[in-house]
């Protein structure tokens, strides 16, 4: 896992209408959603397993991570408009299913002190899952950032003054 400091890479993602923040250096790929073999017996949050480069690899309803009372990724976006995010887990990978990747861009100190955590707005048991699952996955997610539509704006007129 990166530990973000000022000026690192952040990719910024849609989850609805909230807008997260990933360090770069936690992220392997982007890509279009990829066929999901659902699994028996997982949190809700976990839509299945999905064949990433030949692995399989767990993949993660971001928008029901935040709120479990959400309908499922598959349910309340369009594949052709969702996109995966392939996470770096040691040797292994999972995939964070989000609803838009956004940009890759760094974040100034002053607005990274005011980006709470993404696991901030997330209800306690979905969390403990996750810790009890996969160790490695709740240490990245820990990191990940929600961005407040206030910094949103901020970010966004501090690129079109760039």
């Amino acid at each position: 896992m990166t530990r973000a400091r000022q000026d690192d890479p952040f990719l910024l993602f849609r989850i609805g209408s909230r807008i997260g923040a990933l360090a770069v250096g936690d992220v392997r790929e982007t890509m279009r959603p990829l066929p999901i073999e659902p699994l028996t017996g997982t949190p809700a949050f976990v839509l299945g397993v999905a064949i990433v480069r030949g692995s399989a690899a767990p993949v993660i309803d971001a928008g029901r991570l935040l709120d479990p009372s959400a309908l499922p990724f598959a349910a309340t976006t369009s594949p052709s408009a969702a996109r995966f995010v392939s996470l770096k887990l040691g040797d292994r990978t999972a995939v964070l299913a989000v609803d838009a990747v956004l940009e890759v861009r760094s974040l100034e100190a002053g607005i990274l002190a005011r980006i709470p955590p993404l696991l901030s707005k997330a209800e306690e048991e979905p969390v403990s899952s996750i810790g009890a699952l996969d160790a490695q996955l709740l240490l990245v997610l820990e990191a990940a950032r929600l961005v407040p539509d206030s910094v949103w704006s901020e970010i966004k007129a501090a690129g079109a003054s760039a």
